[in-house]
């Protein structure tokens, strides 16, 4: 477990969405931290306690300028975008993920004051296929890479990450990489899919679900900007739901459709008029995703309150209380 000093000044970006929003509020409740500086293009409409919003492009190269001036010693990226329709569409959504992390790891870079450095990730870029081992640790690699989406985009964030990494060796860096964010408040694709009237099921697919309570994401985020440094991590909660499972936990009726992205997205938006699923979404589904977390214990010093299936009844009592919840995830919106 690798200590390293507190931080005094945190930057974090993307706080117009929830979950950085409330990461801005508990980091904002530590009285050794003298300052959280919020960053967003969209003013946030949630409280953010004593964090400072500051109207900034994480795209743009003036916000190294802002991090100096301000004598940021830790930057929380939180800034991206799971999901085409929160960003205005797929091109804007690449352009802020993946040219938005260069340009912030840039900054970081420039700038002598900072020290630490966490970016939220997603187990999104370890696939989905049927050639998966049967649990991911942080070591492995994609054994089919994701070709579009936040999956792809995450993969390419990596990577500048991983360049600053090189290059400023004395600045600590944790990655978190989350299973499938769910929970009483957030929206992603995956909530919207166990919202249908009818849930398509993939014919002959049993993929094993992982799932990450909302709550949890933020815990695991203040305990990676407060806490030990643990380079690239896995954030899960314990335990695996089966696809029919989780399907039968729903009380929802479902039906088997054609296997195959085309065959799934043909019959979701004919029979149900419901938009296309991402590929990387259906994937998920037919195959699923494990990851280790023993890194996440033992380097991180993170336990979740949540285990997968009491994240998923989280979701679950929500919804049948009838919670619509308007906020849309900034996860990788499995």
């Amino acid at each position: 477990m690798d200590l390293a000093s507190p931080p005094r000044v945190v930057l974090v970006t993307g706080v117009a969405r929830d979950l950085a929003g409330r990461v801005v509020r508990r980091l904002a409740d530590d009285p050794s931290i003298e300052r959280v500086l919020g960053v967003d293009l969209v003013p946030p409409k949630h409280p953010m306690g004593r964090g400072e919003y500051v109207r900034a492009d994480v795209r743009s190269p003036l916000l190294a300028r802002l991090i100096t001036q301000a004598a940021v010693d830790t930057v929380v990226h939180m800034g991206v975008i799971a999901t085409p329709r929160d960003a205005g569409g797929r091109v804007v959504q690449k352009d802020i993920n993946v040219l938005g992390t260069m340009q912030l790891m840039a900054a970081c870079q420039k700038s002598p004051g900072v020290r630490r450095v966490v970016v939220k990730s997603t187990a999104g870029v370890y696939g989905s296929s049927p050639h998966d081992p049967a649990v991911f640790t942080e070591e492995m690699t994609a054994k089919q890479l994701p070709r579009s989406g936040f999956p792809r985009d995450s993969m390419e964030a990596e990577s500048y990450v991983r360049g600053l990494a090189r290059r400023r060796p004395d600045i600590d860096i944790t990655m978190l990489r989350m299973a499938n964010v769910i929970g009483p408040s957030i929206r992603t694709v995956l909530t919207d899919y166990f919202r249908m009237p009818v849930l398509p099921v993939p014919f002959g697919q049993q993929g094993r679900l992982q799932f990450l309570h909302e709550d949890d994401a933020v815990a695991a985020a203040v305990q990676a900007t407060t806490g030990p440094v643990a380079g690239t991590v896995n954030i899960a909660g314990d335990g695996v739901l089966s696809l029919g499972q989780a399907v039968a936990l729903s009380h929802r009726p479902w039906v088997v459709v054609p296997p195959g992205a085309g065959g799934f997205s043909l019959w979701a938006s004919r029979r149900l008029g419901w938009a296309a699923l991402p590929s990387d979404h259906m994937a998920f589904l037919s195959y699923g995703r494990v990851v280790d977390t023993s890194r996440m214990r033992k380097e991180l010093g993170f336990s979740p309150a949540y285990t997968t299936r009491g994240a998923f009844d989280s979701f679950l009592a929500a919804r049948r209380a009838g919670d619509r919840p308007e906020q849309h995830a900034d996860e990788e919106g499995q």
